[in-house]
């Protein structure tokens, strides 16, 4: 199925403006979807809107934004009010600065989105573009879901990804975490030699497509056995041991990795938890 565009304007870049059309990057279909029953029924729960002055359900038609400026006390704005405010970004991504990719602290990132040309016109300048940011990232803004983001722009394969990101006047401080006050300055240089061997045994190219999301899975299995009247039989946990003293902790673990990878693999499928009919 073809994505559909969440929204459509111009990538600006000094004097070149470039009809483009923004895509979701992630697909929200991936995730497990439950609603909410009456355990006593399991009719599913009805959320109305309700005005506890009036003492009854309130349409669409009736109900207004109000921002609330004293304890009670609200301001009420309209659509007009909101046209009156619109930003140059509800229809033009300005890309106002660059800086080279690696720039961007991954923790700024809130979403990601696929970027194409708007028409076949517009695809020759969208590849000179997108070829002439190789290495670098461009800032800008985007009028998105009723809010402007500062969003990142950067070429990937044949298109464009942009980032929306996170304010700085977002992001709590990392000193707010006051439990970080007890971790010590410095480490033991024969400690941190360890560590860098164990972390060093784990080192490889990066293919995200290979981890899957296990817990998904699981609840899929639990659902599936339930819809058939089965029941699905937790596999044991063991809890995580403490470590009490961290070289030897570090010293297993790296003959635990020499070990296994003197062990030839063996091209055993596990087996899932087995499964038994109610009675």
């Amino acid at each position: 199925m073809a994505a559909r565009a969440t929204w459509k304007g111009y990538l600006k870049i000094s004097l070149v403006n470039i009809p483009i059309k923004v895509f979701p990057a992630t697909e929200s279909s991936g995730a497990l979807s439950f609603n909410q029953l009456h355990g006593e029924c399991q009719t599913r729960i009805q959320q109305k809107r309700w005005c506890p002055h009036c003492n009854r359900e309130v349409p669409n038609t009736e109900i207004v934004k109000g921002y609330e400026f004293e304890k009670g006390r609200y301001v009420v704005l309209s659509e007009d009010d909101f046209d009156k405010v619109r930003p140059e970004s509800t229809r033009v991504i300005d890309l106002v600065q660059f800086a080279d990719a690696s720039s961007i602290d991954p923790m700024f990132v809130d979403r990601t989105y696929y970027v194409a040309p708007d028409g076949g016109v517009a695809a020759g300048a969208f590849a000179v573009m997108r070829d002439g940011m190789a290495g670098k990232v461009g800032i800008g803004k985007l009028a998105l879901y009723g809010r402007e983001y500062l969003v990142a722009v950067r070429p990937h394969g044949r298109g464009i990804v942009m980032h929306t990101l996170h304010h700085a006047a977002e992001m709590r401080g990392i000193e707010s975490v006051e439990e970080l006050s007890a971790v010590p300055a410095t480490v033991k240089p024969e400690e941190m030699k360890l560590a860098k061997q164990v972390i060093s045994t784990f080192e490889g190219p990066l293919d995200l497509s290979t981890y899957k999301d296990e817990y998904r899975a699981g609840l899929q299995r639990i659902i599936d056995a339930k819809i058939a009247g089965e029941e699905i039989v937790a596999p044991a946990t063991e809890a995580a041991p403490k470590v009490v003293n961290l070289m030897e902790a570090l010293r297993k673990s790296l003959d635990t990795v020499s070990a296994k990878k003197k062990t030839p693999a063996k091209a055993a499928v596990a087996k899932p938890a087995a499964t038994r009919k109610r009675a």
